[in-house]
């Protein structure tokens, strides 16, 4: 008899890298059932949505497409609402609380951690500096629960697996487990390399959030007269158009095409904030471009210093100019890039994770 598959993705609300994450390991379990805290199907691939997708009675509040971020607190008794006595194998997606499912007694529970759930953690300062005092004092309380449930909700993982040695780290100090890095998916077929490429300007690709530490990668490239396209939206975009010199260009949202060819066309991706994996920086490298990034996170598992890019150690102005600036005297082999990005390929993602499912199953 064929096993029973039940895959949690915490919400579907658009194609970011947890997304595609999630079209890899449907790819492998094409019957998969999908279980999610809400849904809007016209912001997801067509593979997704094609799928038997269930959702939490929070997807009945109208409110919730727009305001997630305010349901947090319910979010764990909505997750763990879900009846999955009939899966014997359960797949979690998790950013946030997909991994705190319960499932049936006998059945194996896989989690996929793209984050230990950032609001609770790492990113909690950053998420909630902005709160006057009464609201931070609520904020607080509910946060200290929300880390109780998460400790304690990672006791029903059977085995972790992490995007990244960055997130493998913070599994094993948050929840005192191990877990297994396998890198998640990128389009190398779609991301190659152009013929004759530009290099007229820098590039940045990221949500306009204060923990991306944006406004330094402006203020650098204002101060070296450098031209800077940043593309992406959020709530940092007025803050940070006015800091911007008039070479720099903002473009909320592009089509992939045009996002393929700004990657080939630049002199270099540059980051200075803290990504779990940074799945922009291995994209960037399947077109050939180097990347400039912030020594820590995901980068250190994508970028090779003075190879594939170059790699600074302080978020500070003066440290990402002197990276900038070796940048220039480095004579980087886009083909010898592009190679280094063929690590991350779709059918990589998928050997290893099939892999990693019937190892543990033989055990």
């Amino acid at each position: 008899m064929a096993e029973k598959v039940a895959i949690i993705h915490d919400w579907l609300n658009g194609m970011r890298g947890g997304e595609k994450v999630l079209e890899e390991i449907l790819r492998l379990y094409p019957d998969a059932d999908i279980f999610t805290l809400f849904y809007e199907p016209e912001k997801v691939s067509p593979l997704i949505s094609s799928k038997r997708v269930f959702t939490s009675r929070l997807n009945r509040n109208p409110l919730i497409k727009k305001y997630y971020q305010f349901f947090l607190p319910w979010f764990p008794r909505h997750i763990e609402a879900f009846d999955l006595n009939e899966y014997s194998l359960v797949i979690s997606s998790s950013h946030c609380v997909a991994k705190g499912v319960i499932p049936a007694p006998e059945a194996r529970h896989v989690s996929y951690i793209h984050s230990p759930m950032r609001y609770a953690w790492d990113q909690y300062y950053s998420y909630f500096a902005g709160a006057g005092y009464f609201r931070r004092k609520i904020i607080q309380k509910k946060i200290s629960r929300l880390r109780i449930w998460d400790v304690s909700s990672a006791a029903r993982v059977d085995d972790f697996i992490a995007n990244s040695q960055f997130v493998r780290q913070r599994i094993e100090k948050y929840y005192r487990r191990q877990a297994t890095v396998i890198h998640p998916p990128v389009d190398i077929d779609f991301f190659q390399p152009a013929a004759k490429p530009s290099r007229d300007y820098f590039l940045l690709v990221s949500a306009l959030v204060p923990y991306k530490n944006i406004g330094l990668v402006i203020e650098v490239c204002r101060q070296l007269g450098e031209k800077l396209i940043i593309v992406g939206r959020g709530p940092e975009q007025k803050k940070l158009k006015k800091m911007a010199s008039q070479g720099s260009e903002f473009l909320p949202a592009v089509k992939a095409e045009t996002l393929r060819e700004l990657y080939q066309n630049a002199r270099a991706f540059v980051f200075a904030g803290v990504e779990d994996f940074g799945i922009a920086f291995a994209e960037s490298q399947a077109c050939g471009t180097p990347v400039i990034a912030l020594n820590r996170g995901g980068a250190r598992d994508i970028v090779s210093d003075g190879s594939s890019g170059v790699l600074f150690n302080e978020a500070t102005v003066i440290a990402l100019k002197k990276a900038i600036q070796d940048s220039r005297c480095l004579d980087f082999d886009s083909a010898a890039i592009r190679e280094s990005s063929l690590r991350f390929s779709a059918a990589r993602f998928r050997a290893q994770f099939k892999q990693f499912i019937s190892k543990k199953n033989d055990d």
